[in-house]
């Protein structure tokens, strides 16, 4: 692969993935990253990212976008809920089955990792910090927004586990809408 073709940013995402499984994230270096995204330069890299830890998290903006602007175009009569499963349907359809295969190795690549675990939990508070203040813009009080939130993390984290480990068809929006589900009949045990 040449340079100048497109999709560098993808390129250099699957090429860290593929390295970090492969032979580990501290051995990995931004220069092998590089190259094996199609003889790119170190240079190329941090165009696109801060730090080799942080091509593994692309998209956490984006993600916190898309969840922000499902809750604010959510019907006014919707429920916390109801806006918080908005929000995790369009989150979960950006992710393409393509997707899985990454997300399974990425899975693997953390685990092993005490620096991206961190890393990981980083994100993800920051995608509930998200969602919250998305729910608060509509109204919604700042304990039930973060409570909402939190489970609404706690859902699509615990669907994309369960996507990226299955065998079967079914799309990261279907997985995501059983594990949302599940929690909210936990939430009314607790009545």
């Amino acid at each position: 692969m040449a340079r100048w073709e497109p999709n560098t940013r993808e390129r250099l995402i699957r090429a860290a993935v593929e390295l970090f499984a492969e032979q580990g994230y501290e051995a990995t270096t931004v220069n092998e990253i590089a190259e094996r995204a199609g003889g790119l330069t170190k240079t190329t890299f941090f165009r696109h990212f801060t730090d080799k830890r942080e091509v593994l998290f692309a998209g956490q903006e984006i993600h916190s976008r898309i969840m922000a602007e499902a809750i604010a175009e959510a019907p006014e009569s919707a429920t916390t809920l109801e806006m918080v499963g908005l929000a995790l349907d369009g989150l979960a359809s950006s992710f393409t089955e393509d997707r899985r295969e990454i997300g399974r190795r990425l899975r693997a690549v953390i685990a092993n990792s005490a620096e991206l675990q961190e890393r990981s939990a980083f994100k993800r508070a920051a995608l509930s910090e998200s969602m919250a203040q998305a729910l608060r813009t509509r109204g919604v009080s700042e304990l039930v927004a973060d409570l909402a939130a939190e489970l609404g993390v706690r859902a699509f984290y615990g669907a994309f586990d369960r996507w990226t480990s299955a065998a079967d068809p079914r799309t990261l929006d279907a997985y995501t809408r059983e594990v949302f589900g599940e929690l909210k009949t936990a939430l009314s045990v607790l009545g």
